[in-house]
């Protein structure tokens, strides 16, 4: 179960990818269902730590504090060379089994300390290149957000690294928990990777406000065939109006976007309550247990029937 997360807090740290991290990990949503993590900022050497941006950070504990985490963070940070005492910190997380994530140019230390040997991993593009050279041992794919090999998870840039980190909240607390965290932080809609990441996001938020009513109205009947003439009424546009403006204003088509709220509906359901396939195909659009699959595999690179044993297990323990 994830409790203790530590973040580490480099020479020449990125604020933007260590916030992501504290944003995440390092508050207390318990009033909103969520989670508290026992959540602690640690380095080399306490006191002051300079960013990238030029000013200093105080902190507190050394990385004493990380012994015996259950996620140890590594957000962007200098490419200059990196303490070894990170580099322990690092290896011994990876060695008893913790999750160990990287934030952009973070995994330039994950690198460094050997644990991306034989995994697949992933940075910002700018440093693709760089760390493939730099470390021909580790398959980088260029083109994911996020990858995770064996509990080691690495993240695009900046924004990339919130994908990764509700990517192990969820596989940790599951859908439900993860969720609560997006809906706080108000995140853009699941944006594809090029790999299954398991997270729901809350998608009314950011909804274009000429958009706003009929996606609530279409949140509401997902459950119906839906077709663009019935939507571009409840609009009060033409059909060919409507495809264009939605298109432009929610950046993906009518029918794709009803397709991942069904299946986030779904994944919902199969997580909170024991209905049969079938009775949750029909009470999401899907229809049939059979089309739901199919999209499930597509969409989530796994089954219902898989997504239920995973989630809903781990629930209702």
């Amino acid at each position: 179960m994830l409790k203790k997360v530590v973040l580490l807090a480099l020479p020449g740290v990125a604020p933007f990818e260590f916030g992501v991290v504290c944003e995440v990990f390092g508050i207390d949503r318990v009033d909103s269902g969520g989670p508290a993590f026992d959540f602690t900022i640690a380095t080399a050497a306490p006191g002051p730590v300079r960013t990238s941006l030029g000013f200093d950070m105080i902190i507190e504990h050394d990385l004493a504090a990380a012994a015996d985490a259950d996620l140890i963070a590594v957000p962007a940070h200098s490419l200059d060379t990196i303490d070894e005492a990170y580099l322990e910190v690092i290896r011994a997380a990876e060695a008893r089994g913790a999750w160990v994530l990287s934030v952009c140019s973070g995994a330039f230390a994950l690198a460094q300390a050997g644990i991306l040997d034989g995994r697949r991993s992933t940075t910002h593009w700018m440093h693709t290149d760089r760390l493939a050279a730099a470390f021909p041992a580790t398959s980088v794919d260029p083109d994911v957000l996020f990858v995770e090999d064996r509990k080691v998870v690495t993240s695009a840039g900046t924004a990339a690294g919130i994908d990764a980190a509700l990517h192990i909240v969820r596989k940790e607390l599951g859908a439900s928990v993860a969720n609560v965290i997006a809906r706080r932080m108000v995140v853009p809609p699941q944006r594809d990777g090029g790999q299954s990441q398991y997270i729901d996001f809350p998608i009314t938020e950011r909804c274009a406000d000429s958009f706003a009513e009929v996606a609530e109205w279409m949140l509401k009947n997902l459950a119906e065939d839906l077709t663009i003439d019935q939507l571009a009424r409840k609009a009060l546009m033409s059909p060919r109006t409507f495809a264009r403006r939605f298109r432009a204003d929610m950046g993906t088509t009518p029918a794709a976007w009803l397709n991942k709220q069904r299946i986030i509906r779904a994944q919902n359901l199969l997580e909170t309550t024991d209905q049969s396939l079938e009775s949750i195909a029909a009470d999401t659009g899907f229809g049939t247990a059979a089309v739901m699959r199919h999209h499930f595999v597509k969409v989530l690179q796994t089954t219902p029937t898989a997504y239920r044993r995973t989630f809903g297990e781990r629930l209702a323990g």
